[in-house]
C-alpha cells in the first residue's frame, strides 16, 4: 500500500509565525502523501478575551457555548486559509477543509448528564472516499477542528481525535503513519531534562500512568494514538514540531507509541 502522513499541530506553533513558517517548510518536504490536522485554540480564547467573553473551560476541556463557536469557527476557518496560503507558497498543493466540507467528518453533539459541553462534537463518520479522491490529485488536505452534525450546526472537535480518526479512516487504503507534533521533544519520563521515553507500548503506557509519569493532557493524546494503532494504523509518533522532518528517518527522536 502507498504511504500516508497524517499530522497533527497545535498550540505553540500555531501561536507563533517563525515557528508556524518553520514547521510548514519542513512538512511540505515530506515525501509522499500528506494530510495536515491542525487546533488553534488558545488563539480562539485570545480572541475571545478581545470580545469581552471570557473563556470557559472545566478539566481543561472548553465549553462551547453559542457565542464561543461563533468565535472558534472565525478563527478557525481564517487559520485554516492563512495555512493553505502558507503551502501555496512553499509549492504544496492544499486544500483547508472544515469536517463540514464535502460532508468530510459527521459528529454528534456530545451528551453529558453532569457537564453541558455545548456545541461540542464527537465524531460518527469520516469519509475517506473524499480523502482518497483528494490525495489521488496530489491535494494536501490541510483539515481544521470543526466537524458537523449533518442538520446544519457546527462542532467544536478535538484535534487530536480528528486526525486518529482520519489517519484510521485511511489505513484502509494506505500504510499510515499518524505523527502529533508539540512543543516537547516526545513524551517525557523526566520534564526538567527532557528526557524522552523513546518507545511505548500498551503494557508500558499501564505503567506509567500509575507511576504518574505520564498524566493530565498527555493521557488522551496517548488514548488516541492507541485508539488509531488498533484500529490498523501503522504507527505513531509524538515529537516537537521542529522534528517534522525526521519522522521519516533513522534520525528520529520523539517517541513512537506501539501495540508492544
Amino acid at each position: 500500500m502507498e504511504k500516508l502522513t497524517v499530522v497533527k499541530i497545535g498550540g505553540k506553533v500555531i501561536n507563533e509565525e517563525a515557528a508556524l513558517d518553520g514547521f510548514l517548510k519542513k512538512f511540505a518536504k515530506i515525501d509522499g502523501k500528506k494530510i495536515l490536522v491542525h487546533g488553534g485554540g488558545n488563539i480562539a480564547s485570545e480572541w475571545q478575551r478581545k470580545m469581552g467573553i471570557e473563556p470557559k473551560m472545566i478539566e481543561g476541556r472548553r465549553i462551547t457555548d453559542k457565542d464561543a463557536i461563533e468565535v472558534v469557527t472565525m478563527i478557525f476557518s481564517g487559520l485554516n486559509k492563512k495555512i493553505v496560503a502558507k503551502l501555496q507558497g512553499l509549492d504544496t498543493q492544499a486544500l483547508g477543509l472544515s469536517g463540514a466540507d464535502l460532508n468530510l467528518i459527521k459528529s454528534h453533539k456530545r451528551m453529558n448528564l453532569v457537564i453541558d459541553y455545548g456545541y461540542v462534537g464527537d465524531i460518527e463518520k469520516v469519509n475517506d472516499d473524499v480523502l482518497n479522491s483528494l490525495i489521488n490529485l496530489n491535494v494536501t488536505p490541510v483539515v481544521c477542528a470543526l466537524t458537523h452534525d449533518n442538520k446544519g450546526q457546527l462542532l467544536n472537535t478535538n484535534a487530536d481525535t480528528i486526525a486518529s480518526a482520519l489517519a484510521t479512516g485511511m489505513s484502509e487504503t494506505h500504510e499510515v503513519d499518524l505523527v502529533y507534533c508539540f512543543e516537547q521533544p516526545g513524551v517525557l519520563s523526566d520534564f526538567e531534562n527532557k528526557t524522552v521515553i523513546p518507545k511505548i507500548g500498551k503494557k508500558d503506557y499501564d505503567g506509567l500512568k500509575k507511576n504518574g509519569t505520564i498524566s493530565d493532557g498527555m493521557i488522551p493524546k496517548i488514548d488516541n494514538a492507541f485508539d488509531a494503532i488498533d484500529a490498523g494504523v501503522e504507527q505513531v509518533k509524538i515529537c516537537h514540531f521542529d522534528a517534522i522532518d525526521t519522522v521519516q528517518s533513522d534520525e528520529y527522536s520523539g517517541t513512537l507509541i506501539c501495540q508492544k
